[in-house]
């Protein structure tokens, strides 16, 4: 409903109550609820899974069309980067957020820093859903606040023209709630398990849920060794258990993205059951690298399988986990995705150990050649070293081409001595149109970058205590910071407003009307901050 229209229905609910809360303004009422526009966690995940559909066709139509996101770990960060993106692109279109387990793990447990191995507390996931939402909303609350602010003051000098455009403006609004992306991790446990976090995470607002294929309790971090893969039967229970959250709570469009780690993983927990040949667990167990037994009598307390009419010992560490052929990391990529595709997955993530558009397109027209409408989230993650990688790149490339590369050397391509040189700047270049070329060519629909805002936050502290500890002092602030803020329009430098005290001061004359005792006077200090 337009404001207007909230007005009139809070003014009539009002009447009815034949003079009992004639001390309720309608107007007043209004406003709450415009800027209260999600009820609950579960309204935020049908409006954002909405959106991620229409997206998600728009791509198909034009793979110029992909979407972004950045990984944020507290509610002030995501509140900050939509705010952000509003100001900068006047829309959130094709913008997300994505919740990084990595940084529930380092951030946001109550042990303290974790490695990304799935031993936070699994409560810290919907915890950290809840309160991005709660920052966004209020972002909501807040801005639409001003625009009231803004309307009473062209009322107050009858600006009749202004009045309607800000009433336009204030019926045409743009939340600040986008989809999130949720990590997972590998479902903390077994199915049941994964279910019973899937509903938390979508009953806080979650509309996409990313889970990967790792075992659960031998899960590492993407980018990192050692990593364990289940077979698919087990992973697709899990992916039905997370559809069955989404359905049980009403979100029938909600989305799954199913994340492989076969790239990088040599290793499986266990073999996987086979009934007939060809099936799927006899194409999982096909990869495993074995060796022929010639004596059984020579076994001992070994797992032997039948391949080919022969009996094979497949190779086992001293971790009972078993090995896979060397080589085979694509192959088991492209069965994961078809497969995760083909049983309810609706996005996919392959987590590789560098960004190379071509090795990610490879894998990904086998896929489509099955699934032909297959897409992407693809981590651009801050693991890669993303200037020597694309440094090195570019000069693989130029050595094909027969060019002159005695000025460089490959190894150190990362040293500042050539960032000015012509392979950097086409290396810069590539970076650049990386995502829209990825998208082009990979399938890529949505790029995030997982940990962005762990690695801001440590450098503009890190800035500050260089400059506020040394020489510079307080002017290591001012003019680091504060005289920044101000020039670049940064909505929290006005912090006490950020906060919600203007909210507040509204809320308060709502409740009390003239005996309200508001913090927005002559005196706050914040008014220092209007030229």
């Amino acid at each position: 409903m337009t404001y207007q229209e909230q007005a009139a229905r809070a003014a009539s609910l009002i009447q009815q109550h034949r003079g009992t809360w004639d001390g309720i303004d309608a107007d007043a009422v209004a406003r709450m609820r415009l800027q209260n526009r999600f009820l609950t966690g579960l309204d935020i995940a049908r409006y954002t899974a909405g959106i991620m559909r229409r997206d998600m066709a728009a791509y198909d139509a034009d793979p110029g069309a992909y979407t972004q996101s950045l990984g944020c770990w507290h509610g002030f960060i995501a509140q900050q980067k939509i705010i952000s993106i509003k100001k900068h692109f006047g829309t959130t279109k094709g913008r997300y957020l994505y919740l990084s387990g990595w940084m529930v793990a380092a951030l946001r447990s109550e042990f303290g820093p974790l490695p990304d191995q799935s031993m936070h507390e699994k409560t810290s996931v919907p915890a950290l859903i809840a309160e991005l939402y709660t920052f966004l909303k209020q972002a909501d609350a807040r801005e639409l606040g001003m625009l009231f602010r803004d309307l009473d003051g062209a009322r107050a000098e009858g600006n009749a023209v202004e009045a309607q455009r800000l009433s336009n403006a204030i019926d045409q609004y743009e939340t600040h709630v986008v989809p999130i992306i949720a990590d997972i991790d590998a479902g903390f446990g077994n199915a049941e398990a994964t279910y019973l976090l899937a509903r938390k995470m979508i009953e806080a607002g979650a509309c996409a849920l990313q889970i990967e294929n790792q075992v659960s309790d031998e899960k590492q971090c993407g980018h990192q060794d050692g990593k364990v893969t289940v077979p698919h039967e087990d992973f697709l229970a899990k992916v039905r258990a997370c559809r069955y959250a989404f359905l049980e709570l009403g979100v029938e469009d909600g989305i799954i993205v199913t994340r492989t780690d076969s790239l990088g993983a040599g290793l499986t927990k266990q073999i996987a059951y086979s009934t007939a040949k060809g099936d799927l667990g006899d194409q999982y167990n096909a990869f495993l690298d074995c060796e022929p037994v010639g004596d059984v009598s020579a076994l001992c307390g070994d797992v032997v399988i039948e391949r080919d009419g022969q009996l094979v010992r497949p190779k086992r560490l001293a971790s009972n986990l078993f090995q896979f052929r060397e080589g085979t990391g694509a192959d088991r990529c492209v069965l994961d995705c078809i497969t995760s595709l083909q049983n309810g997955a609706d996005l996919l993530w392959i987590e590789t150990e560098k960004p190379h558009i071509e090795q990610i397109a490879s894998m990904v027209d086998r896929i489509r050649a099955v699934v032909p409408n297959a897409k992407l989230v693809y981590n651009n993650s801050p693991s890669f070293n993303w200037t020597l990688n694309f440094r090195q790149q570019v000069y693989d490339r130029w050595v094909e081409e027969g060019r002159d590369v005695s000025g460089y050397d490959r190894a150190k391509l990362m040293s500042v001595d050539y960032d000015a040189s012509e392979l950097a700047q086409e290396a810069d270049e590539k970076i650049r149109t990386f995502q829209r070329d990825a998208s082009a060519r990979a399938g890529i629909f949505h790029h995030l970058i997982t940990l962005p805002t762990y690695h801001t936050a440590a450098l503009s502290t890190d800035n500050l205590a260089r400059d506020y500890f040394g020489d510079a002092a307080m002017l290591g602030y001012v003019k680091g910071v504060q005289r920044q803020e101000i020039r670049q329009g940064i909505a929290c430098v006005k912090h006490q407003n950020m906060s919600g005290s203007d909210i507040g001061d509204d809320h308060k004359e709502y409740f009390a009307g003239e005996a309200a005792l508001k913090a927005g006077g002559a005196r706050n200090t914040m008014n220092q901050f209007a030229a």
